[in-house]
């Protein structure tokens, strides 16, 4: 009796994804759910249309012997129907493990390996390749299932089956049995696992985090109330699904506001479908918006004179008053009416060129954000806003206030949510977002929520004084110089990051007498840079170690020198000397996550004896370095990297008392 009170309870309620999706349905069955470009056209479809597809995938799985508890992987670009795919999962009170598309093979089999993955539904040819490669590796695989069958014509292993002719299979169960997938959704509970993200792996394996429906729809609609979200707004969903940004921007919201969700033709076309698109909504990580803003750099440095001065006095402008008239506070009516000129000359086009003319709410998480392009953005009027979260806590722990955005700050605790410091300044939060468990890792589990109940994000930070929280670093990368100078490399790489020729920066100094710095270069914004001058080289190598590359990367590091001589936290750790790497880093080579974050502990010990260069005084160091090749083979790359010197400043407190 009492099971059967409690199923009705859920059913009442709209607490799982499948009841969400089930509503829209109803509630909006004509409304526009999800656009795909295929073939150069947009192809919509209807939130009917949606769950009847899910239905359909829901019932071929079942067919297939999927059951309550199994875990179905998922890769590929984002999809339709692969979205589709975590809806019917959850249908079937299974749990959706999403894989990063661009993972080597060797990669994806630890986590089909460590997740138990019985069935598989993947976007293509190259993703079926990944999973027959591995197939001896992981032999609980049964079932393999292909979105795109284009290639797949002389495939014959047993494995293999098309999403098409799973759909047909379950359209047949669904009309033979049609109040089973029904009873299946009713039995599922807010506090079900809803979903399986593995992090990053920045300090060793990645960990499945189980994520429950109720944390998900929670910090969903903490969102959605929060910027107003509303049926009407579209998103353009481009970045990676294994990532939770995506999944909460991309699957949970659009569930919980149900506006739509636009999937690009390609990873090459996503500027044109941004473009087309228009969203009223867009979420991206710092790097998106740093090459953005290079782009936009390297048009105007090749426009004509004129054009470049309207540009620049444009932009003055901007920097002025840009930011206050998009925050409604009180601006000069000259200042006003030059920026109308401008907007309209300047930043109209421009944001139309870059796809953001009907952004309503921008937001950008992942790592941090210089200010400098942070200003940017909202000066040129694109209400650009920071997000704090991890893959634990659904990616929402703090928001940005409309009318209180802060360029150095990740603003406020998001509804629902609560965040305090410990006594190290490691940031702890807690609230209905949090993970349910680390899959198979009780241990893991245990020592990331205290016994209050908190998460320990491992950040550290602080509030300034009207409770806006601010990042400094990873707290186990925060360390001290022999000097007892704060060190603090993410903050210092940040800033080297916001110029449009540096692409990465590694920095090194714990313990040390000094801080020093890798750096890779932007190959388009430099090459760029060298043929205006008239320069010729052969590659990405040739080129970083070339004496007028090396003057401009100074110039860089100088400017964030003296801007670090201002703040005084962190003027004893300006960078003294840096060398330019003779290749790029790599995620395929281990040096950067998926998520392109550095894997510093690895490159430390990758080229430990560049490290020791830049600390003996040498003016260079030979160095040689096997790379991966997208084929799977390997090679070696060799050179003589020069090092060099970098002008540091007196902190200002000292200039000023002078």
């Amino acid at each position: 009796m009492s099971d059967t009170t409690g199923q009705t309870a859920h059913a009442n309620t709209l607490d799982t994804f499948p009841r969400l999706l089930m509503q829209h349905a109803k509630t909006r069955p004509n409304r526009p759910a999800m656009r795909e470009k295929a073939y150069g056209i947009w192809q919509t479809h209807s939130w009917a249309e949606v769950a009847r597809n899910v239905r359909a995938i829901a019932c071929g799985l079942a067919e297939l012997g999927f059951k309550r508890g199994d875990r179905l992987a998922i890769i590929g670009d984002n999809r339709p129907r692969l979205y589709w795919s975590i809806a019917a999962c959850q249908c079937l009170g299974g749990i959706p493990v999403l894989l990063y598309q661009d993972a080597v093979a060797e990669e994806m089999a630890y986590v089909l390996q460590d997740a138990e993955i019985k069935f598989a539904v993947v976007e293509d040819q190259e993703q079926v390749d990944k999973m027959l490669e591995i197939q001896p590796d992981v032999p609980l695989l049964q079932h393999v299932i292909y979105d795109d069958a284009r290639g797949m014509r002389h495939y014959t292993q047993t494995l293999l089956l098309g999403l098409d002719e799973l759909e047909e299979m379950g359209r047949i169960h669904d009309r033979n049995q049609s109040d089973f997938l029904d009873a299946e959704i009713d039995k599922g509970s807010s506090d079900d696992i809803s979903v399986m993200l593995y992090t990053s792996g920045t300090t060793g394996k990645p960990k499945g985090v189980c994520q429950t429906h109720g944390a998900f729809i929670a910090a969903a609609r903490g969102g959605v109330q929060f910027d107003n979200l509303n049926e009407e707004d579209d998103i353009l969903s481009y970045l990676p699904m294994a990532w939770v940004g995506d999944h909460l921007f991309s699957y949970a919201q659009a569930m919980v506001a149900g506006f739509t969700i636009n999937c690009p033709e390609s990873g090459e076309t996503v500027m044109t479908d941004l473009r087309e698109i228009g969203p009223t909504y867009y979420f991206a990580p710092p790097r998106v918006f740093e090459n953005l803003l290079t782009t936009v750099m390297i048009r105007m440095e090749d426009a004509g004179w004129f054009k470049r001065k309207i540009f620049h006095y444009a932009m003055a402008v901007a920097r002025r008053c840009g930011a206050e008239i998009l925050d409604g506070k009180p601006v000069a009516s000259g200042e006003r009416l030059q920026y109308w000129l401008s907007n309209l000359l300047v930043f109209g086009p421009l944001k139309n060129v870059l796809g953001l003319s009907r952004v309503r709410v921008a937001y950008t998480a992942g790592a941090a954000i210089g200010p400098d392009l942070f200003r940017f953005y909202r000066s040129i009027g694109i209400n650009l806003k920071q997000l704090y979260g991890q893959t634990e806590t659904c990616a929402y722990v703090c928001l940005q206030p409309d009318g209180e955005i802060k360029l150095d700050s990740v603003g406020k605790p998001a509804p629902f949510v609560e965040v305090k410091l410990a006594d190290n300044g490691e940031i702890l939060v807690k609230g209905p977002m949090l993970l349910k468990a680390y899959y198979k890792r009780p241990d893991a589990t245990a020592e990331s929520i205290n016994a209050d109940g908190y998460f320990l994000t491992g950040d550290a930070g602080f509030f300034d004084q009207d409770g806006h929280l601010k990042i400094i670093d990873r707290a186990k990368d925060v360390g001290r110089l022999t000097s007892g100078a704060m060190y603090a490399p993410n903050f210092i790489e940040n800033k080297l990051k916001f110029f449009q020729h540096v692409k990465e920066a590694v920095a090194f100094g714990n313990g040390r007498d000094s801080v020093t710095a890798f750096i890779n270069i932007d190959l388009e914004a430099v090459g760029n840079w060298a043929e205006r001058k008239g320069m010729a080289y052969s590659g990405y190598t040739d080129l970083a170690q070339m004496a007028p590359v090396y003057e401009l990367i100074r110039d860089c590091i100088e400017k964030v020198n003296a801007e670090l001589a201002s703040d005084p936290m962190m003027s004893g750790s300006q960078v003294t000397r840096f060398l330019i790497l003779h290749k790029e880093l790599d995620a395929d080579d281990g040096e950067l996550t998926r998520t392109r974050k550095v894997r510093r502990n690895f490159i430390a010990e990758r080229y430990a004896v560049l490290i020791d260069a830049l600390y003996s005084g040498n003016p260079s160091q030979y160095v040689e370095t096997e790379v991966k090749y997208e084929d799977g083979r390997t090679g070696k790359i060799a050179a003589t990297l020069r090092i060099e010197d970098v002008k540091t400043f007196a902190p200002q407190a000292a200039k000023s008392a002078a």
